[in-house]
């Protein structure tokens, strides 16, 4: 935006300068080719008429002698190679101007292309860095969030792998703990060893007690509620756990259309701006051609010859 505007203020200086150097060349020459003494009507309305009357043709240089006097034809003038020589210089006069004026427009022309050039190739370099640091932030994502599922996984199948070994050794504990309890082993309260409660006599047992049973089966049911604990517990955290990778995938989702809105946006101000640009190249172009183009017209040719000077 600061170079255009840059680019619209020399412009519209060297506009202004381009007029003020017109309306002076205009002034100029009036000043110098279009007195009131040199007009056809001026002897109409001349005070000193009668004081400066001359006679009707003193030479071919009067510049009394007018058509309508029918005292000097074209063609028959004594100055005649003198003037078409001071014609032919003044037309390559012309001509060299108007090519030093082409010139300097060409030039101006060729600055102005160079500078949108030049704008052009550094708004797509910002484009494609924006479009870079996109593609950078894109795969970072995606490795992070590759690498975070590696990770739940191996953590996953590690934990799967402890609790298989842990459920091994619970059921190894529980058949050593069935071996070795009263429930095989049929140690009845009367066979009780004088050892102590924990050694019983062979010969004299005869089965678990009903204390036994009952303590045997509260025991099954705190593990088969414990074991339906850590169920839950596991299907809780499944659960979290498939939660939160969706969250994160739903977060991915959202970053990525974000950035995809972005990137639509930043595209479509740079096209405005684009457009932008070219519209003005185009006015700039229209310009150029209409100061730069100069028609001959009959009006310019009919200005030779009209009279002696």
């Amino acid at each position: 935006m600061r170079q255009n505007d840059k680019i619209a203020c020399i412009s519209e200086d060297r506009e202004r300068r381009e007029r003020k150097n017109l309306c002076k060349a205009i002034n100029d020459f009036q000043q110098s080719f279009q007195k009131p003494e040199t007009r056809r009507e001026f002897d109409l309305s001349n005070p000193l008429a009668l004081k400066k009357d001359l006679p009707a043709r003193q030479s071919d240089n009067d510049a009394w002698n007018t058509i309508s006097g029918m005292q000097k034809f074209m063609g028959e003038d004594l100055n005649f190679y003198q003037r078409k020589k001071f014609q032919e210089e003044q037309n390559r006069e012309w001509s060299l101007q108007q090519q030093r004026e082409w010139k300097v427009a060409r030039a101006n022309q060729k600055c102005a292309e160079d500078l949108y050039l030049k704008t052009r190739l550094q708004f797509d370099e910002t484009a494609k860095h924006l479009q870079n640091l996109e593609s950078t932030n894109r795969k970072a994502v995606c490795a992070a969030v590759k690498e975070f599922n590696k990770n739940q996984a191996l953590e996953s199948a590690e934990k799967k792998i402890q609790e298989k070994k842990q459920d091994q050794e619970d059921n190894l504990a529980e058949i050593s703990n069935l071996l070795r309890g009263d429930l095989l082993s049929e140690n009845p309260q009367q066979a009780a060893s004088s050892f102590g409660p924990h050694r019983v006599v062979p010969d004299r047992w005869k089965g678990m007690s009903r204390e036994q049973l009952e303590h045997i089966r509260l025991v099954q049911k705190q593990q088969v509620q414990e074991k339906l604990r850590l169920q839950e517990e596991m299907l809780q955290r499944d659960m979290d756990w498939d939660r939160q990778r969706v969250q994160r995938a739903r977060a991915a989702l959202l970053l990525e259309r974000q950035q995809q809105r972005q990137q639509h946006d930043l595209r479509r101000a740079l096209d405005c701006n684009n457009l932008g640009l070219a519209k003005e190249q185009l006015s700039q172009k229209k310009y150029m051609k209409e100061i730069c183009t100069n028609h001959l017209t009959e009006d310019y040719f009919a200005q030779f010859n009209t009279r002696s000077r």
